[in-house]
């Protein structure tokens, strides 16, 4: 194995952290057999990496073969043109101008969660994810899972904003529905495959139909395998369900859309209602309609519940062992929810200074995916932005990049460069983005979509809902801020560096969870 064992061990944030503070932003590893990688964080290469000569640096084709099995022809599993084309047409729905229809959508999940303040009513899903906690702490403080109930939360706000259909109630015992079940179950399972992914699943996928290969999944005695065969059989029933209901609704008019689950506001709602708007020319047949169609449902879906939950769940984690940053936004929050007597708008949730601070500082200290991996497609010449020493004691400025190299991105280190960030760089200090951020910042030219950072990547392969995630996790973060208070639990958490870095309670079982102690906070 090399070093990817330490790499790529779940507890491997101290080597991952040692890299950077012993051999810099470009460190060779090496694999399997020998086999020579790039570690890599380099500003300047990385820009090339993922902007420049993004068509010669693409994702890992063991990842890409994977995500078309489980998701489809979708963001996940496509390069090139056909991925642009993809991104053209989702990107108006990802709109600030969209953005804005979705905060009502939003309230009404949390108020789901209200039923205590508003009995009978119809309820938000954050209402509701409010009423359903504070309903068990009427006795006092206690200790509650919150990446149970933010994993919950996640799957409501992608089903309804994104799907125009409810998968959870978000009360107390109700019934799991099959695709949040299937989906608790994926990661853990399909994570215990990555060798299995890495080396062999390219080639297996050329043999025989794919009718044999279904026969073969199912006859192989894995365990994690027919669990991973299970979720994508469940995600597959549920978007096909949820497909061809917008179908038949579309069909029928506008009376039907307004029954739909938020009045076919939803982002798979405006897709199908603009292809059935496009020109002859432009315009899909519906059996790619519905292959699209369903492998977005899923893409979305997979790409946006894991990431924003744990994104949300470390936050929550860290407001409750700092207090007194806590305190603070839960008081900036108090006050704008008097100045807007009850809910706030778009406008003005985004324009919380000491909020958005938290949420951009938990984003560039703790990124929900610590690395990503990119395959080089051709020989090249990759530039750096600081200068190396090679193996021969030579200073290079550049370095040749045999085709097949294998490159780890590490998201995680080039947040935490002390040289662009400062000395504080490994401080959780959201005050940071009150001021304006140092020369160094500005100077680096981090190629990220979002803040000078490179948690959503960027390029042409960048996260194409990345405010529709920020939107979610300030929204998560105004409703439970503002009624309870948040401590650390009594026994030890430790954060996993999985592909989604994923919380557990020290000495346990391994199994995801993340209690914090919760009390009712009267405001």
């Amino acid at each position: 194995m090399g070093n990817l064992g330490q790499l790529l061990d779940i507890s491997g944030w101290q080597f991952n952290a040692q890299l950077a503070e012993r051999f810099g932003r470009v460190v060779k590893v090496y694999g399997l057999f020998g086999s020579q990688h790039l570690y890599i964080y380099d500003p300047k290469a990385l820009h090339h990496i993922l902007v420049k000569d993004q068509t010669i640096y693409e994702a890992n084709p063991a990842f890409l073969v994977a995500n078309a099995i489980m998701f489809g022809e979708g963001l996940l599993s496509t390069q090139g043109h056909h991925h642009k084309k993809q991104r053209k047409m989702l990107n108006p729905v990802f709109s600030i101008a969209h953005m804005r229809h979705m905060i009502p959508m939003f309230n009404d999940v949390a108020k789901k969660v209200s039923t205590l303040r508003n009995p009978g009513g119809d309820r938000s899903i954050f209402d509701q994810l409010e009423a359903t906690i504070r309903s068990k702490l009427t006795n006092g403080a206690q200790e509650i899972d919150i990446l149970h109930w933010m994993g919950r939360a996640a799957l409501e706000m992608i089903g309804q904003s994104g799907l125009g259909y409810s998968f959870d109630s978000l009360k107390e015992g109700a019934t799991p529905h099959p695709y949040s079940e299937a989906s608790k179950a994926f990661s853990s399972a399909f994570v215990k495959l990555l060798i299995l992914r890495d080396f062999l699943l390219p080639t297996l996928v050329k043999i025989g139909t794919p009718q044999f290969r279904r026969w073969a999944v199912d006859h192989i005695p894995m365990k994690n395998l027919h669990i991973v065969r299970d979720v994508v059989d469940t995600w597959d029933r549920t978007t096909v369900e949820i497909f061809e209901g917008k179908k038949r609704a579309l069909a029928e008019g506008d009376e039907a859309l307004a029954k739909q689950v938020g009045q076919a506001k939803d982002l798979m709602s405006i897709l199908m209602k603009a292809n059935m708007k496009a020109s002859d020319e432009d315009r899909l047949p519906d059996s790619e309609v519905l292959g699209q169609g369903m492998s977005t449902l899923r893409t979305i879906t997979f790409a946006a519940v894991d990431t924003t939950s744990n994104a949300l769940s470390r936050t929550l984690h860290l407001l409750a062992m700092h207090p007194e940053i806590q305190d603070r936004l839960r008081e900036e929050l108090t006050e704008a929810r008097k100045a807007n007597i009850g809910d706030m708008s778009y406008d003005d949730l985004v324009s919380l200074p000491f909020l958005d601070a938290v949420c951009r500082e938990t984003l560039r200290l703790y990124p929900p995916i610590p690395r990503v991996v990119k395959v080089a497609r051709q020989d090249a010449i990759l530039p750096l932005s600081t200068p190396i020493k090679g193996v021969d004691g030579r200073e290079m400025d550049s370095i040749l990049v045999p085709k097949g190299t294998k490159f780890f991105v590490s998201i995680q280190n080039i947040n935490r460069d002390p040289s662009i960030w400062g000395p504080d760089s490994l401080d959780w200090k959201p005050e940071r983005w009150l001021t304006p951020l140092p020369d160094t910042v500005h100077n680096a030219q981090v190629p990220g979509i979002y803040s000078h950072l490179l948690t959503f990547l960027g390029g042409g392969h960048a996260c194409i809902g990345f405010k529709f995630s920020q939107l979610e996790m300030k929204v998560v973060l105004a409703t439970l801020v503002s009624h309870f208070r948040f401590s650390p639990p009594e026994k030890e958490i430790i954060w996993q560096m999985t592909g989604i870095t994923t919380p557990i309670v020290k000495g346990s079982s391994g199994q995801p969870q993340l209690p914090l102690k919760m009390e009712i906070v009267n405001t």
